[in-house]
């Protein structure tokens, strides 16, 4: 009997995209192939990536907030959106991540709730991948409760003079723009300080944007903090639309979707090495592949892989649909799809012996990159008393 040529023929999860999305992550993959995917490793063993390089080829190939709409920005469908990351993991997670916050956190922050002559100043060199944007919302001491922040934002005329720390900011140290959130004086109908955005050029007095060093993953990007000391801004830094934690999170919900379908890409990438290494690899006179053993991993690896595939092309259906998608749906995604391929990850990686610990294979990377991807925008922990709300109507938060 022949092997499949491709694990997804099995359940034929090609039927989930239409002709238009095949074609598009044929694109993008074969972008990632010639550009990125060689040499992926030895960035990964350097600690970085030539973030600036990829950001104009990837905005070049139309990646970079296309999901929005206006300013020269190609107003994308989500499925659309989410099939890139799905390629763009699949090479590897900070590559989706750079990806994730120049379009989903930066671009996205702006284009929902910036003025318009933020939007113009910034989205359409944003997306041509020619200025590099960061979301500064996690503080060192505040991870997960974004309303005890300790960033303060003060008025002083017409002015607003930013102090504080954002820490474990993806594309900080190359970025040319900041969205920072920050507490003002002003307070909301309970009494409570003001949340509001500001846009902050990174070249602005007072700004520093150091590297984060010495990471044990998610090594192929660049991590930095976002340090405010008196940095004035004009009144027109601010985003006028965004007042209170609904504007820092719904950009982290927009950032959640994109995770979704992005590990799908890691999980399906290690199951095709590990489908041609145990095809290739003989012990005992014969390949890996026909142990029973061998076969069960990659049984169960296939299966939990198509079922975070078919997971996340459902919510991309609702986000395109008139209704949208919840909070709670995407929750579920990220919670069920990120822990679901960490594991598969982990499990292949054994079918590699020694071999799966070198950077010639890509198990291993994904499984230390998802430990990341496990914990960013909404720790899994979050996630699952997100869903426990959502399923019994009590809020088990405080």
């Amino acid at each position: 009997m022949a092997k499949t040529s491709h694990p997804d023929e099995i359940l034929g999860l090609d039927h989930l995209f239409s002709k238009e999305e095949r074609e598009w992550a044929g694109i993008v993959r074969s972008w990632l192939d010639e550009n990125v995917r060689e040499k992926i490793g030895d960035w990964y063993l350097e600690g970085t990536i030539p973030a600036r390089e990829l950001a104009e080829g990837l905005g070049e190939l139309g990646l970079l907030g296309m999901h929005l709409d206006g300013y020269t920005l190609p107003g994308a469908s989500a499925r659309m959106y989410g099939i890139a990351c799905r390629e763009l993991e699949a090479v590897d997670s900070g590559l989706r991540s750079l990806v994730s916050v120049q379009g989903s956190l930066a671009m996205f922050a702006i284009h929902h709730w910036g003025s318009e002559e933020q939007k113009e100043e910034w989205l359409p060199r944003m997306g041509e991948g020619k200025a590099i944007g960061c979301f500064g919302l996690t503080e060192p001491d505040v991870g997960s409760d974004p309303s005890n922040m300790r960033t303060t934002a003060k008025r002083d005329g017409d002015d607003w003079i930013l102090n504080g720390a954002k820490m474990w900011i993806t594309n900080s140290p190359v970025a040319d723009v900041a969205v920072v959130w920050a507490k003002t004086e002003e307070t909301d109908a309970k009494g409570r300080p003001m949340i509001r955005g500001f846009v902050v050029p990174t070249d602005t007095p007072g700004v520093e944007t150091p590297t984060v060093q010495r990471k044990l993953s998610l090594r192929a990007s660049i991590t930095g903090e976002i340090v405010l000391d008196n940095v004035r801004l004009p009144g027109s830094a601010v985003m006028p639309k965004a007042e209170g934690l609904k504007g820092p999170l719904s950009c982290l919900s927009e950032a959640r979707y994109g995770i979704v379908w992005g590990v799908t890409g890691a999980a399906r990438d290690s199951l095709e090495q590990a489908l041609m290494y145990t095809g290739s690899r003989i012990q005992f006179d014969k390949p890996l592949a026909a142990f029973q053993i061998s076969q069960q991993k990659l049984a169960k690896a296939f299966g939990q892989y198509s079922n975070i595939t078919l997971l996340a092309s459902h919510l991309g259906d609702l986000k395109d649909s008139k209704d949208g998608v919840r909070p709670e749906q995407i929750s579920l995604g990220k919670m069920n799809n990120v822990d679901t391929a960490m594991n598969i990850a982990r499990d292949l990686r054994a079918l590699f012996g020694g071999s799966g610990i070198t950077s010639e294979y890509s198990p291993l990377r994904h499984a230390i990159n998802l430990e990341t991807v496990l914990t960013y925008e909404g720790t899994h922990e979050v996630h699952q008393l997100t869903l426990g709300r959502a399923l019994t109507g009590i809020n088990a938060f405080a």
